[in-house]
């Protein structure tokens, strides 16, 4: 399954929609979407509510755009994950390192 991504920037903001999987054959493609926000300063919110599955290679992405963001001091958000995305966080620690909210990306 391929990965869609879609964004709205808003002012300082902006909020990066995903669906599918993020795997080690889409997560080049999130990190090119993703990474200039980040050395921008920008705050990223990223929804993942319409993500399915996440494999190593796509929680290394989500660490190398919390590095940017903390470096251009920017903010890094995701929301929206479904039990199962969530429980990955967990287990990994990142839960602990990223801030996850519920809801939705537009808020």
């Amino acid at each position: 399954m391929n990965l869609s991504i879609r964004y709205e920037e808003k002012a300082e903001l902006v909020v990066v929609y995903l669906s599918g999987e993020i795997d080690a054959y889409t997560a080049p493609k999130l990190r090119e979407e993703l990474i200039p926000f980040a050395e921008e300063g920008t705050n990223v919110r990223i929804d993942l509510s319409g993500v399915d599955y996440i494999d190593s290679t796509g929680l290394g992405v989500f660490i190398g755009v919390l590095k940017a963001t903390d470096v251009h001091d920017g903010r890094l958000t995701l929301v929206g994950m479904s039990p199962r995305v969530q429980r990955l966080f967990t287990i990994t620690g990142l839960d602990e390192v990223m801030t996850i909210e519920e809801g939705e990306g537009s808020k």
